[in-house]
């Protein structure tokens, strides 16, 4: 069920737990010492990977706030990009995320923005970071779809006791979410929870299969940009001897768009829309595939859906301010269009944890999801195909390892194993 968010090894500390590369390439907890019966339950308590929830909502809808069963609740739903030239051409899509941290840092309304940017010591990894300027937002612009774990620095960033803002994966603020329970620092300071609505990431192998697909050794990558510089924008590798490969990017992915590769637990992702974040950004491909025809000469529009009366306060300063220019609003059925997938997996999400947990595996608790609900607007024989097909691909899920090579002084009589379903 491990997401690599990295939270619980922020919280722990690298004495207790640390962030290590598996046999399968990707970023997974290892324990490196005693953990007490109160650090297992914590970590236990704010893992997204097993406990994912919708924000507490009003009993009485104010500010005009709607609920839909599949997108959740908001207050707006709007097409929009950044009016920089540069923030929309280098951040994805239309570049709104990449506008609105420029605008809170300008402004002042937070000291530093915690992101992910591209890893200096592994190109198709993404790596946490803290933006102070505008020329740090701009270095980070652009998706990362390999391993990363943006929370691993939330610990000392709360501990720097300044106001900051958080863009990530929706399952990265509902951890953020879950911390906030028990930690009265994450509301006084994590003062904006932006999220782009997430597919999930590649696979780190099937990423390495697609490198050498594209007819590049994956060892010999020095720099790695899965798109932005246009919508969705090239692919573009670069390898030690300066030499940069670029590949359209549904080539790259070698998709139609409707399937990718992606890690089980984002099959059976309850909320990959930030049903808690104050802004959700995503694309606007209708169908969720970009059009050949137009290739990267679209300049990206996103659509946003505003959650929290926060978040539309942001959004209405940053079109009076020109940071973002607002287009047309748009309904439920907007996401519909430009996000099936999500709408799709959405409907089976109660269907597929039920199957996880008739295979007496761990599976993620959910609340305020409306799943149950929407399970039951679907065939009975829908949701036992979905329940079945989980429970036997949960089932023959293989085992990930430890590499201890990538650490400065591994302690090899430590475990090496962790289950791909923990």
């Amino acid at each position: 069920m491990c997401i690599s968010c990295g939270l619980c090894a922020s919280l722990m500390g690298p004495h207790k737990i640390e962030m290590a590369v598996s046999d399968h390439k990707e970023l997974r907890p290892r324990v490196a010492g005693t953990l007490t019966n109160n650090d297992f339950t914590k970590v236990q308590r704010v893992c997204p990977g097993v406990r994912i929830e919708g924000p507490e909502l009003q009993t009485t809808p104010v500010n005009g706030e709607k609920t839909d069963l599949v997108w959740g609740p908001y207050l707006r739903m709007v097409h929009a990009h950044a009016s920089n030239s540069t923030h929309r051409w280098e951040g994805s899509t239309g570049g709104v995320l990449t506008a609105l941290a420029t605008m809170l840092l300008r402004t002042g309304k937070v000291a530093f923005v915690l992101h992910v940017k591209a890893s200096d010591s592994n190109p198709t990894f993404g790596v946490s970071t803290m933006s102070f300027t505008e020329a740090d937002v701009l270095q980070a612009a652009g998706s990362r779809y390999g391993p990363a774990a943006p929370l691993s620095r939330l610990a000392q960033a709360l501990e720097m006791d300044q106001s900051f803002a958080f863009i990530g994966r929706p399952c990265d603020v509902s951890a953020i979410g879950n911390l906030a329970e028990f930690d009265e620092r994450v509301a006084r300071l994590i003062v904006f929870r932006l999220a782009f609505v997430c597919g999930g990431p590649t696979p780190s192998l099937d990423i390495d299969r697609m490198i050498a697909r594209a007819g590049v050794n994956p060892e010999q990558v020095v720099e790695m940009r899965y798109r932005g510089r246009g919508c969705p924008g090239p692919t573009a590798i670069t390898t030690a001897d300066g030499n940069t490969v670029y590949k359209r990017y549904s080539d790259f992915l070698n998709t139609d768009g409707r399937t990718w590769p992606m890690h089980f637990r984002c099959k059976i992702c309850p909320d990959g829309i930030g049903e808690r974040a104050d802004i959700a950004v995503s694309d606007t491909w209708p169908g969720g595939v970009p059009d050949p025809t137009i290739g990267d000469a679209d300049s990206g529009t996103n659509a946003m859906i505003v959650r929290t009366l926060k978040g539309l306060e942001l959004v209405q300063e940053a079109d009076a301010a020109g940071f973002l220019t607002l287009g047309n609003d748009f309904g439920p059925e907007g996401m519909d269009l430009y996000q099936p997938h999500q709408r799709d997996k959405k409907y089976a999400a109660w269907a597929r944890i039920r199957g996880l947990r008739g295979a007496g595996r761990l599976f993620p608790h959910t609340k305020r999801l409306r799943l149950r609900d929407l399970a039951s607007r679907m065939p009975r024989e829908f949701n036992a195909e979905q329940s079945r097909g989980t429970k036997d691909r949960s089932q023959a899920l293989v085992p990930e390892h430890i590499d201890l090579s990538y650490f400065k002084a591994p302690d090899v009589s430590l475990s090496r194993t962790v289950q791909e379903e923990k």
